[in-house]
């Protein structure tokens, strides 16, 4: 059995005393070692990411409820009656008409009397552009 060593001597068989050596202390004057505080790192950086993941949120919620207004407005027009072919960057007219079809008209909505829907640009892309509703 071989003698044993006090608990503060830094010993091993390999490498003999290595105190020295150690990236640790080994002896009572030494330094304390502290832990960082991490938690509340841990903490902004989960505040910061989140607020970052909700600004992105509400923006892209905003572009799909802008896509889904356009796509509204575009099936009214195009499902509406019009026996004309459409300019492209031209202004026209969506009413209501007599029996409830909407139709879409040149005639803006202070020359005559009709329930009006909204006035739409037809661009490039063949999308409807709400101008005045």
């Amino acid at each position: 059995m071989k003698p044993k060593k006090p608990d503060n001597v830094v010993y091993s068989d390999e490498m003999g005393y290595h105190a020295n050596i150690t990236p640790y202390p080994t002896h009572v004057g030494a330094p304390v070692i502290k832990t960082d505080d991490i938690v509340s790192w841990k903490n902004i950086g989960i505040h910061k990411v989140n607020k970052e993941m909700e600004s992105k949120f509400l923006e892209l919620k905003n572009q799909y409820e802008n896509l889904m207004k356009e796509y509204q407005y575009n099936e009214m027009v195009y499902n509406a009656t019009f026996q004309f072919e459409p300019v492209v960057g031209e202004i026209y007219h969506l009413y209501k008409g007599i029996n409830g079809k909407n139709f879409l008209s040149l005639i803006a909505p202070q020359e005559w009397n009709k329930e009006h829907l909204g006035t739409f640009r037809l661009n490039s892309d063949k999308k409807w552009i709400l101008i005045e509703q």
